[in-house]
């Protein structure tokens, strides 16, 4: 397999206080591979504070990771050229959370569109410049009319949502990762805005990380998931295995958290599912035992290895000890592989 992008056992580790130094692991030994020859879709699903956010920031190179490296062609982020920072930045783009945080509101909205058009010589003229723009806003389901020429504050939050993603799609990326694409955007919007992106993938051959919390939208549109709580990796694989199949507690507690719209639906809280009473493991044990219940003494001892419970699907839980274990760079051992587009 030849990789776009690499992350090859990464840690983040924050460190806050001047007198009183604390440290917080927001991402540990993690491993990723994008192949640059079948594109794909990798749902990356947590809860808050899971690691997801700094997952995505170290694969733009946006902050530097402790342990590890992240490898665009085989070349470390962190010393490669200018030259190869700038096919980078062509190559991989980025969807952020929040669309109005990336506009200066003393510009129109124009100037996100016509900004990468310039440095990555796009177009020849303002002419083929205005067509190549008009042609992404209505890839995204924009009027051009409708949309060129307003301040960020005269769109939704939809519609600059959108202008993101035509923006994303403008320099055709190889690679686009979605830090929450549509967790801000009311409900009739997202599938819209899934769509789109589905659509780019399948027409354009781009690969995207997901990263988001809803499982809902992590079904709707990935190939293979990555289940992340407190910074590792708990269950990944085929999405249709893990969502409706899942098989390490932390991922069964997030699937009974989803509402169903059932007037015979039993609630489940996690006091009802129950807590394993041991207390909270240091930095060698499981991170999930003392809220798992059905955690041992042995879970303490040590962080579980992910077991190959499926052909696509891996978990790290003792439960499935079994299994035979995959070292943390396999982890893509448990992906389905997408089919050539």
């Amino acid at each position: 397999m030849t990789t776009l992008l690499e992350a090859q056992h990464v840690t983040k580790i924050f460190s806050s206080g001047l007198l009183d130094r604390h440290s917080t692991v927001a991402l540990e030994d993690f491993s990723l591979a994008i192949d640059s020859e079948r594109p794909s879709i990798t749902a990356v699903v947590g809860e808050s504070g899971s690691g997801k956010t700094t997952l995505a920031r170290l694969l733009l190179g946006l902050v530097a990771p402790t342990r590890g490296e992240v490898l665009y062609k085989e070349q470390d982020l962190q010393t490669m050229s200018h030259a190869a920072w700038h096919a980078f930045r062509r190559d991989v783009q980025v969807i952020f959370q929040d669309p109005y945080e990336v506009y200066n509101p003393f510009y129109r909205v124009d100037h996100v569109l016509t900004t990468p058009v310039a440095k990555f010589k796009l177009a020849t003229s303002r002419a083929a410049a205005r067509t190549l723009i008009a042609e992404v806003l209505q890839a995204v389901g924009l009027r051009p009319e409708e949309t060129l020429g307003r301040f960020p504050h005269q769109l939704s939050g939809g519609q600059r949502q959108r202008v993101m993603v035509a923006r994303a799609l403008l320099v055709r990326p190889r690679l686009i990762v979605a830090d929450e694409p549509v967790s801000m955007v009311d409900a009739s919007l997202r599938a819209t805005i899934l769509g789109t992106l589905r659509t780019m993938h399948l027409e354009r051959g781009i690969s995207m990380i997901y990263i988001t919390h809803d499982l809902a939208t992590a079904y709707q549109i990935s190939d293979n998931i990555v289940i992340l709580y407190r910074g590792a990796v708990v269950e990944a694989g085929d999405v249709e295995l893990v969502v409706k199949q899942p098989q390490h507690p932390y991922t069964q507690l997030l699937m009974s958290s989803i509402p169903l719209a059932s007037a015979e639906r039993t609630w489940t809280t996690e006091t009802d599912i129950g807590a394993s009473g041991l207390q909270a493991p240091g930095s060698a044990g499981c991170k999930f035992a003392d809220r798992c219940p059905r955690a041992t003494s042995l879970c303490l001892q040590a962080a579980p290895p992910l077991f190959h419970t499926d052909r696509y699907r891996a978990v790290a839980c003792y439960l499935y000890q079994s299994a035979p274990a995959l070292a943390v760079a396999e982890m893509g051992k448990a992906f389905t592989a997408p089919a050539r587009l």
